[in-house]
């Protein structure tokens, strides 16, 4: 009996979800359609970038506005020893910054054009932790472009 009550509960929860998930889609698509084009930017991941943004998204009066919300925009982390590196501004919205992330290991196992950026870039010295910094600035550039403002 407990096991059968239990597994109602699951059914019950599952199509709860998918009914969120389906409202979810909905207002993503109503608010950003443009945005959902970007490739490697699922419904989610819009979502948690739209959220990011917020009620005000004209506060982001550049695209380097963003990525500083987002903590991807890039500082430096020079030494005594080097020079011209920098880092990620490790601030910003923690979920936004998982966001780009996401994009970013999307479109680096699947796009053929940021493969070829991250095997040019390998060639020329740089870490995959450096090439990713990078390629999420980059990201954090386009999906600006496409949040709505006003």
């Amino acid at each position: 009996m407990a096991l059968a009550t239990l597994g109602r509960r699951v059914l019950a929860l599952e199509e709860e979800a998918e009914h969120l998930d389906e409202l979810l889609a909905e207002l993503v698509h109503q608010v950003a359609p443009d945005l959902l084009d970007v490739y490697g930017v699922g419904v989610d991941t819009a979502a948690v970038l739209l959220a990011a943004a917020g009620d005000n998204p004209e506060r982001l009066h550049s695209e380097a506005a963003f990525a500083r919300l987002c903590g991807v925009a890039p500082l430096p982390a020079t030494s005594g020893k080097t020079s011209n590196r920098h880092r990620l501004n490790r601030g910003g919205d923690r979920q936004a910054n998982q966001a780009l992330w996401r994009i970013v290991m999307t479109r680096m196992r699947f796009d053929p054009r940021t493969r070829e950026y991250v095997e040019r870039r390998t060639k020329e010295g740089l870490s995959k932790r450096e090439v990713m910094r990078v390629l999420k600035r980059y990201v954090a550039r386009e999906v600006y472009r496409h949040i709505p403002r006003g």
